[in-house]
């Protein structure tokens, strides 16, 4: 169970610390781009995101390592200026350890940040690098996450019973 525990959860990616981050020798932002950068429907950045990204891009490498397809990803690589890792068939390690090696980055350097325990959380915590969670902030769902949305709800009852992960509880 402990690799679907977040070491650091918040609301969204507007609430998270960076400025700690970036104290604990983060280098590289993995971001999943459904309904974590953007609602699913949602087909380029927005305003918010481009502010976020601006700001951000000034301390870290930003990269959407996403589950999507390269088609779904370009517009965001474009309209944000970042590298994208299409495909990545989260929670396997294959495209984090591909990142790692072509940006030259050690697991303590790189944090993931997504809406899913076990897709997102699950991933980052495998290859050991920081694990961020938040909530998703679209309710539209293609079929897959919602048949690992049905799982992770065995997880989250789980760590709740636990008093490890509760919903709605942040912390970093």
């Amino acid at each position: 169970m402990e690799n679907f525990i977040p070491d650091i959860y918040q609301k969204n990616i507007y609430d998270i610390d960076y400025s700690k981050l970036k104290k604990m020798g983060i280098k590289c932002l993995l971001f999943d781009l459904d309904n974590t950068l953007v609602p699913v429907k949602t087909d380029a950045p927005t305003k918010k995101v481009k502010e976020l990204f601006l700001f951000l891009e000034q301390d870290f490498k930003l990269i959407i390592l996403s589950n999507s397809n390269r088609k779904r990803l370009i517009p965001f690589k474009e309209g944000l200026n970042v590298d994208v890792a299409a495909s990545a068939h989260k929670p396997f390690k294959k495209k984090y350890l591909k990142i790692m090696e072509l940006y030259k980055f050690k697991e303590h350097q790189i944090a993931a940040i997504g809406d899913q325990l076990l897709t997102d959380i699950y991933g980052a915590n495998k290859v050991g690098i920081t694990s961020i969670l938040i909530n998703p902030i679209g309710e539209y769902e293609k079929i897959w996450t919602k048949i690992n949305r049905f799982f992770e709800g065995f997880v989250y009852r789980k760590l709740k019973r636990k008093n490890i992960l509760i919903k709605g509880k942040y912390y970093e």
